[in-house]
């Protein structure tokens, strides 16, 4: 991996690949995290116990499916989402596009992540203070992603584990001489959330990481391992951590569980959150130096290396989150998390249904693992049906948004490609093409 560049804008090399645990362990860490011990403690506050579980579950249920689709095509033609999607539906317009939003839209949550691990460190240590200690763990995690996923694998293997640890320790403090039965069984303690409510948040929380598994999921070398990754992670994680969160939310009669666990367990709760953070936050980072370096080598013609957008947007991020200004832009990265899962449709009506470069990707992984000679320019029936998605998820909040804005741009694309053809009298519609590196 030539200067840890990590294959950003070429396919990942058969040698290179690893094994199904290294990158579970990676998923994994992404969904062991306090967002979903806060997820499951906002459930188990508004719901019965096994009314939550089955909110959860499918919820999983939807993950699941969404990241094994997109993962698979990552497994087989060894390439990042943003990467992909230039055969995928989109062209190379198309393609800059989405790099750019996945960019924007991950460093600010990495900005959002960094906060709190800075304020997380504060607390722990009582020195300096929140700016400096978020410029502090900013950069090392420029670090730790500037050198790529193997160093991903490597803080997934120390910081999962002392995650899971922290909070078996926080849950058996707040859960001894409690009755399981008893919880289970008990009414909700705050007002009542239903369940169409809680499955859209347990979907839409975390559909766009989702959306990006093929960051991570093109170091797979199978289908079958992407299912295992993504099965293991999803339910382990998602579920698992869920409802220890919705039996201590239960347990506690609050949904601030966050804030108990840190009160009892001091520096162990602290470890919770550090970690955590830790995990999840080197993703976002990784995933938005890719779709940063796909857009601008669009532009500048293979000029642009990732771990240059690494230390920039982890600079810009960690800056943001210092001078506390990226809070401020919460409501603005949701809205770019509506743009990403109609991208998801689009990408898997046209891989696995239409097949429209499907030949093309074959011959140029067989010829040297290398990238198509030719992409479309642009695809205007797809940017239409992006936009379609995104305007459905946006303004219709009946359903899960989110999956709504998927479903609708995909469904939209393969009419529109299909009546597109059989008006130009063509079985596989394509439109102007140009030279991959022109």
């Amino acid at each position: 991996m030539t200067n840890h560049d990590d294959y950003s804008v070429v396919r990942v090399a058969p040698e290179d690949r690893q094994a199904m645990w290294r990158v579970t362990v990676v998923r994994l860490g992404y969904f062991a995290c306090t967002s979903q011990l806060l997820l499951g403690a906002t459930l188990g506050f508004g719901m019965k116990f096994w009314d939550a579980f089955w909110a959860v579950f499918w919820g999983s249920v939807i993950l699941e499916g969404i990241g094994l689709a997109v993962g698979v095509m990552a497994a087989k033609e060894g390439m990042s989402t943003s990467l992909l999607t230039r055969w995928t539906g989109f062209g190379k317009i198309g393609s800059f596009l989405i790099g750019l939003i996945v960019a924007i839209s991950l460093t600010g949550w990495f900005g959002v992540q960094n906060g709190i691990t800075a304020i997380g460190m504060h607390q722990a240590t009582g020195w300096f203070n929140v700016p400096i200690w978020s410029m502090i763990t900013g950069i090392a995690l420029i670090a730790i992603v500037a050198y790529g996923f193997k160093f991903l694998s490597w803080t997934a293997n120390i910081a999962l584990p002392l995650f899971l640890f922290a909070v078996g320790i926080a849950a058996f403090h707040m859960l001894s001489g409690q009755s399981l039965g008893s919880l289970m069984a008990s009414p909700p303690p705050g007002p009542l959330l239903s369940f169409g409510v809680a499955t859209t948040m347990v979907t839409g929380g975390f559909v766009v990481g989702v959306a990006t598994t093929p960051d991570i999921a093109r170091f797979l070398s199978k289908g079958m391992d992407v299912f295992w990754m993504t099965m293991i992670s999803t339910f382990v994680g998602e579920l698992g951590i869920c409802l220890i969160a919705i039996l201590m939310a239960h347990a506690a009669k609050s949904s601030d569980i966050i804030t108990i666990m840190i009160t009892l367990s001091g520096w162990l709760g602290a470890a919770i959150v550090i970690f955590s953070t830790l995990k999840i936050n080197d993703i976002n980072l990784y995933s938005s130096s890719l779709g940063l370096t796909n857009a601008l080598n669009i532009v500048s013609k293979g000029k642009v290396s990732r771990v240059q957008m690494t230390i920039v947007l982890g600079l810009v991020g960690s800056f943001l989150s210092a001078i506390g200004i990226v809070d401020k832009f919460i409501g603005f990265l949701v809205l770019l998390g509506v743009a990403i899962p109609p991208v998801v449709g689009i990408m898997v009506i046209d891989y696995f249904i239409l097949k429209r470069n499907r030949r093309e990707l074959e011959e140029s992984r067989i010829n040297k693992n290398g990238l198509p000679p030719e992409t479309e320019i642009w695809n205007p029936i797809a940017i239409v049906s992006w936009i379609c998605g995104f305007l459905v998820g946006y303004f219709v909040q009946t359903g899960i948004p989110s999956i709504n804005s998927l479903l609708v741009a995909g469904i939209v694309y393969y009419f529109g490609m299909r009546i597109y053809g059989a008006a130009t009298k063509t079985s596989i519609v394509e439109f102007k093409k140009v030279t991959t590196f022109e």
